[in-house]
């Protein structure tokens, strides 16, 4: 057996001192195991560590700043040394990599691995003082698009007709299983804040830990990236205490006449009543052990925002002018202008060049900046308490890098005096690194380093389903290349937040894209998104979920088997009462499993084993170790699984806790005794296998005692 020949051949290399490197045995990273503390002080010491096979190296250097700091043996056991230098930091970041000396041959080791040359791009990473909050580090998170979640108020819900928004009138819909419409932006299914809260113990035994809210701020659409009150909870997500006006009249679409709309949204006591009811949700998440992460569109408001006004339903509810009927609006300077004359003014920038989302002059006005920031501080301080901000994408805020820079650290530094444990999750396209320094958002929707991989890998789909690329499917090099250089773009501090996820609001479903079709909803129609699905990729991509780095995010009803195609299909309605129950207990089970060891939220990660459909990764701690085999393949494997990478001793017996695939899935216990470093195991069709094993404190040997005691 090739496979075989070749675990024993780095078996003889660990265990022998030869005159070369064994490679799979060098081993550093940015987690506890290797780093401690992860993330130091400005100005204080933290010891940095590189694992090597056992009396393979003659000398091995930190090399940081352009200097070369001598590594000491601290530990030899097993099939490694482990060496060891004490590096005080300053106050800013410092890079660094690796350099390993043997018979006068050099070697360099960072985030890419054993190379010849240096990469600065793969470096390690010291930042100073940059922590991210402990609650959020491989948290379980649980993003709602409230109005397709669950009903909990009707009293609350959007009438047809009650207001015209992008040349169509709202519509209810009264019949929650309704397929979702193309043109969907002002269709109202009544899903509100009332209805989470109905709710909760659903999600608490789901295993919640953090709920997503899609914004809930006063806004005409369903997805509501369009505020019109950043100050208010939408009422028709909220309370309505004082209701009046009319709708609009059957085929008309002015808004001058739609009173009901206006009262609804702008009446002081609905607006403070439906603020209340999202204190008491956060304050009834809290008390269940679920924190809250508010989403923040500041890139640019909506055209029915109070400080533009174009529909004048502030102006008739006693609000001062707002920019579109005057120049001399107190909020003239929130927009930039390009000529053009009052009342009435057309001539505002657009996000993106759409009239409908008008874009915030930052630049242009001390007042909307500042305005921002108690926004960010107001919805994380009492009597709100949210935990954090999503904010959506971020990097398009101003009109230039820099001072896009300089707003999220004022951002940062407002949000962090209100709520010094709140985070600052970002949407971002492209690489993030040089806005996770420690001084602007703690990290990032994590689409290149884990959406995109995963659904390459297990589809061979692009996560709008617009594409099929064959030549990434089931390549496993392809992933691993695309992880170790994304991954690379983090420090452990940010990796360990990333919100990853499957779906969400603006891709298709990921079991849509199992069925590895191209399309969507006006393409293809809504029934060919449920058409051949494979749950068993589902599974698959779960099992991955939950046991990557970073904070598994499920976007509400991947758990039930919804699908989609991309936005707006994959905005369906929660199917209350048509779920698939047996996925439910599947994700119930691996976030248990992910909940259960702390390897799998903090720990090291490293690739054992790759090959065509197949890939061995492992997670682990000083005594926790987790092995993860995902076999995309439509036949069984077998793999010789070298678990002596995780540093199990030999002798380990370590316990396959899950087994996935050919339609069905299992806890049974089955045990795997480590022999000459291995394990040989066997994965299903499209299944995938987690196995564990904790070691006993007490039978580590005393070195590592004084290692961990000591740092």
């Amino acid at each position: 057996m090739e496979k075989f020949d070749y675990i024993e051949r780095l078996l003889l290399l660990a265990k022998m001192n030869f005159e070369y490197i064994n490679i799979d045995a060098i081993f550093s990273d940015e987690s506890e195991n290797y780093r401690a503390p992860v993330s130091p002080d400005a100005n204080t010491e933290t010891a940095v560590r590189i694992r090597t096979g056992i009396n393979d190296l003659d000398k091995v250097y930190m090399c940081a700043g352009g200097e070369k700091y001598p590594m000491d043996i601290i530990k030899s056991q097993g099939y490694f040394d482990y060496y060891q230098c004490l590096y005080k930091c300053g106050s800013e970041k410092v890079d660094y990599f690796f350099e390993l000396v043997k018979d006068n041959r050099v070697y360099y080791y960072n985030k890419q691995g054993l190379v010849k040359a240096i990469n600065t791009d793969y470096n390690f990473t010291i930042i100073p003082d940059f922590k991210t909050p402990d609650w959020a580090k491989g948290a379980v998170m649980y993003q709602i698009y409230v109005d397709r979640f669950y009903n909990g108020d009707k009293s609350n819900d959007v009438i047809d007709n009650e207001y015209a928004y992008l040349g169509v009138t709202a519509k209810a819909i009264k019949d929650w299983y309704a397929p979702v419409e193309q043109l969907d932006v002002c269709n109202f299914y009544g899903g509100d804040l009332k209805g989470v809260m109905d709710k909760m113990s659903y999600l608490k035994d789901l295993g919640i830990e953090v709920i997503y809210f899609n914004p809930v701020f006063v806004s005409p659409s369903n997805h509501k990236y369009d505020i019109q009150d950043y100050d208010s909870i939408d009422p028709h997500y909220g309370v309505i205490i004082n209701d009046g006006g009319k709708p609009l009249e059957e085929g008309k679409k002015d808004n001058a006449e739609a009173t009901m709309y206006m009262v609804r949204t702008t009446d002081k006591e609905n607006l403070e009543a439906s603020n209340k009811l999202m204190a008491d949700l956060i304050a009834l998440a809290h008390k269940n052990g679920i924190k809250v992460i508010l989403d923040g569109v500041f890139n640019h408001c909506g055209a029915f925002n109070k400080w533009l006004d174009r529909e004048g339903f502030y102006k008739k509810n006693g609000y001062p002018d707002g920019a579109f009927m005057s120049e001399n609006s107190p909020y003239h300077d929130f927009f930039s202008w390009h000529g053009g004359h009052w009342p009435g003014n057309e001539s505002y920038d657009g996000w993106w060049g759409h009239s409908n989302h008008p874009k915030l002059n930052f630049e242009g006005s001390q007042e909307l900046y500042d305005y921002i920031l108690n926004i960010g501080k107001k919805w994380v301080s009492p009597p709100y308490n949210a935990d954090g901000w999503r904010l959506d994408v971020a990097a398009d805020l101003c009109s230039s890098k820099e001072y896009n820079m300089k707003f999220w650290r004022d951002f940062r530094k407002a949000v962090k005096s209100a709520n010094p444990d709140a985070i600052i999750l970002a949407e971002h396209y492209g690489d993030p690194k040089d806005w996770l320094m420690g001084d602007q958002w703690d990290t990032v929707m994590n689409y290149d380093a884990f959406m995109e991989p995963i659904t390459w890998f297990l589809t061979g789909m692009e996560k709008h389903s617009e594409q099929c690329s064959w030549d990434k499917y089931n390549n496993a090099g392809d992933f691993e290349g695309k992880m170790r250089y994304y991954m690379s773009r983090f420090s452990f501090e940010s990796l360990s937040v990333a919100m990853n996820e499957l779906s969400n609001h603006d891709h298709s479903r990921f079991l849509t894209r199992t069925n590895k079709k191209v399309g969507r909803l006006h393409t293809m129609g809504a029934s060919e998104a449920d058409t051949g699905v494979n749950i068993n990729i589902m599974r698959e991509a779960i099992t991955f979920q939950m046991t990557w780095i970073g904070a598994p995010t499920i976007y509400y009803g991947d758990e039930a088997g919804l699908t989609g195609w991309t936005d707006p299909d994959n905005r369906r309605t929660y199917p209350w009462g048509r779920e698939n129950k047996d996925l439910i207990k599947y994700y119930k089970t691996l976030i248990t499993i992910h909940k259960r060891y702390k390897a799998l939220a903090i720990g090291s990660l490293d690739y054992l084993y790759m090959s065509y459909g197949l890939m061995c990764y492992g997670r682990w701690t000083d005594n926790e170790k987790v092995i993860v085999v995902i076999n995309n393949n439509d036949t069984p494997q077998e793999v010789i699984v070298p678990v002596w990478r995780v540093e199990a001793p030999e002798g380990t017996v370590f316990n396959r806790i899950l087994e996935s695939g050919e339609d069905s899935w299992s806890t049974e216990i089955e045990k795997y005794e480590i022999k000459d470093g291995c394990i040989k195991v066997k994965c299903k069709a499209q299944g995938s296998c987690i196995f564990t094993a904790v070691l006993d404190w007490y039978m580590l040997d005393y070195i590592t005692l004084i290692w961990y005691n000591v740092i």
